[in-house]
């Protein structure tokens, strides 16, 4: 299992070779930011360059295996760094020539196909070391049946492909490897993650976890609370389930535990809550910008109808984390450990500025990538008005390097996301692979729901979100389309599950982040993830069988499925906590869960059968409540002293 979802060593380079390797990557940042931005390069030279820096990145920073030397660069790492530069070189110098080809007509001549094997395998070695060799094995058997797939017979034979055709089409035109994923990396999600890091590093994080702080931590269950508002908030803005958790974790589950938290328990409060942040607007992650980019929907109508589903996924987190408290007899932070109201927004408050900026700029009709540009520029801003917040040179020059550092894995992931683009395009794979699912399904709309959301979960083990989504999207969404599901909620219902692989067993990487903080079995708190995550796992089917749920429809059908859902998340919550006011039997768990799921999901009938399942648990419980109460007191009543029986006798 290590062998295929560890990746390679994360080098820390001391001395000179850290400070040149520091400035090359500053530098990255400031072409990225220029490049992205204001220059009037072709799409296809702008990615090509940004892959190129990132290759060397990804060969100087990340070793070869886990047990790689930590300090110093071996040196077949200079020898891929060198390869990186002078392919990257090759390809730059001859952008306009690729970009005026013909594609499959115009022949490719002997140092094409060379540099274009150099980079291919460049890019097979970078995913490795960087997501690890379960996706990089898959990205393989895409590109093995690229090239022997004809000698396939049945539905997944396809036609002769050879080598520079293969090359063709995978690498000198934007359908593969230099595809939407890696120009998502190459555009707005780079600046995106420089936003976050800015904010980060400008005080924006701590502002959050206060105001968290403030609102929840003297209720029971305080700091698992301040967890669950605090990460969603940061990670709206890192789009990473596994840089959220390793973050806002390192606060707030050795907090939870001193409270009286179990370890388990506290670390999947926080690799949940982390996870559901790459689904929450206005940012949310690199997912959902490769879903505007692939599917053509504007990111801003993206966001909007992406809002009440993100609310509603913490309902059942907030709700079970409020009942395991007061099940333990949990208390909150003590009052004297929290900021007051008035200090934090003076020490922090204008850090809600670049948010709204973003907002408008995105509901403006301004790019995304002009509206991280905003929201950067508002970071520097807000940071430069208050002496204790203000970013010094060095802290800009740091923000700039951490930015191209933090995307040296989102560059592997994007681009082997490209492999499988390209590959998937030039056989057909997608239509053969609905067929597969309807021959299973028998053309089920229900049942195929369930196919897809197991397989985008399966795919998505062990692989970044962008990633995840990419290859379920391309494979899954014909199905959706097949079965009449609109482009907006089918690709929301993929990309849902591709998110929240991150947190299921038996991969779960935002669990394995965790379990180094908790010193706890990443396993066991993948499970537990799952378990108060469960809202994730519904809430995309009910958004498909009520589209109200993403704000299309009347606002009285809005307002309506949003009170079912937030009745029947609730119930749910109480169900899968077995706690209402006192611990539940079965029988009452099970009405709450069925009742929950009923309302969640149906309209005025179901609704009103839902609400006499829930009165029917409610009234179950509290009669053995009550039931037990006398029990109990009958057998703690006062008896008879020993003696005074043994008079009367």
């Amino acid at each position: 299992m290590n062998f295929f979802f560890s990746t390679g060593v994360r080098r820390k380079p001391e001395g000179w070779l850290g400070k040149i390797i520091k400035a090359y990557a500053a530098a990255t940042s400031i072409w990225v930011i220029y490049a992205a931005a204001f220059s009037r390069e072709d799409a296809l030279t702008l990615i090509m360059t940004f892959f190129a820096l990132m290759l060397v990145l990804t060969f100087l920073l990340i070793g070869p295996s886990p047990h790689s030397n930590r300090h110093r660069v071996a040196l077949p790492d200079w020898l891929f760094a060198g390869l990186s530069i002078l392919a990257g070189a090759y390809f730059v110098s001859q952008a306009d020539t690729i970009a005026q080809r013909i594609t499959l007509l115009d022949p490719l001549s002997t140092y094409d196909v060379a540099f274009a094997s150099i980079i291919l395998i460049l890019a097979i070695e970078a995913m490795r070391r960087t997501v690890g060799m379960g996706l990089t094995a898959i990205v393989i058997v895409f590109l093995a049946y690229n090239l022997f797939g004809d000698r396939l017979g049945g539905v997944l034979g396809h036609g002769e492909i050879s080598y520079e055709h293969f090359l063709d089409i995978t690498v000198f035109t934007t359908d593969g490897l230099f595809g939407v994923p890696l120009r998502v990396a190459a555009t707005y999600a780079f600046l995106f993650v420089l936003f976050g890091t800015a904010l980060s590093k400008a005080g924006g994080a701590q502002f959050f976890y206060d105001l968290a702080a403030y609102l929840t931590g003297q209720s029971p269950g305080g700091p698992a609370k301040i967890a669950v508002i605090s990460s969603g908030l940061y990670g709206t803005i890192s789009g990473s389930p596994t840089s959220d958790v390793v973050t806002t974790g390192s606060v707030t589950i050795p907090m939870m535990k001193t409270m009286g938290y179990r370890g388990t328990f506290a670390a999947a409060v926080e690799v949940a809550s982390s996870t559901g942040g790459s689904l929450l607007p206005p940012v949310m992650g690199a997912a959902a910008f490769i879903m505007a980019e692939y599917t053509g929907i504007d990111y801003i109508d993206i966001a909007i109808a992406a809002i009440i589903p993100a609310l509603l996924y913490y309902v059942p987190i907030y709700l079970q984390v409020h009942l395991r408290a007061k099940k333990e007899g949990l208390a909150g932070v003590d009052r004297s450990q929290i900021p007051a109201l008035k200090q934090i927004f003076r020490e922090g408050g204008l850090f809600f500025i670049p948010l709204i900026v973003i907002s408008w700029a995105l509901l403006e009709g301004y790019t995304p990538t002009y509206s991280a540009v905003y929201g950067v520029t508002a970071v520097l801003f807000v940071a430069m008005l208050r002496k204790a917040t203000r970013l010094t040179p060095l802290a800009l020059y740091d923000i700039l390097s951490e930015t191209s550092i933090r995307m040296v894995a989102v560059a592997g992931a994007c681009a082997a996301a490209g492999l499988v683009i390209g590959g998937i395009t030039m056989t057909g794979l997608a239509s053969k692979f609905s067929t597969l699912v309807f021959l299973i399904s028998g053309s089920n709309i229900l049942f195929s729901l369930v196919i897809a959301a197991l397989l985008t979960t399966l795919l998505g083990m062990g692989m970044p979100t962008p990633s995840a989504y990419i290859l379920a999207a391309v494979l899954i969404s014909p199905v959706m389309h097949s079965l009449g599901i609109d482009q907006m909620a089918g690709h929301l219902f993929i990309l849902y599950f591709a998110v929240m692989s991150a947190l299921t067993p038996p991969v779960a990487v935002a669990a394995y982040a965790a379990s180094a903080i908790a010193d706890e079995n990443p396993l066991a708190i993948a499970a537990q993830s799952v378990k108060i995550a469960i809202g994730a796992f519904l809430i995309p089917f009910a958004f498909i069988s009520n589209p109200a749920l993403l704000l299309e429809g009347s606002v009285w059908e809005i307002g309506f499925a949003v009170a079912n859902a937030v009745v029947g998340l609730a119930f749910i919550a109480v169900s899968v906590e077995g706690y209402l006011d006192t611990a539940l039997s079965r029988g009452p768990r099970l009405l709450f869960f069925i009742g929950g799921a009923m309302i969640l999901y149906g309209g005025y009938l179901v609704s009103a059968i839902a609400v006499v399942c829930l009165v029917a648990g409610y009234a179950w419980h509290r009669y053995f409540h009550t039931s037990g109460e006398k029990a109990a007191a009958a057998s703690v009543a006062p008896q008879p002293a020993l003696g005074s029986v043994d008079k009367d006798r």
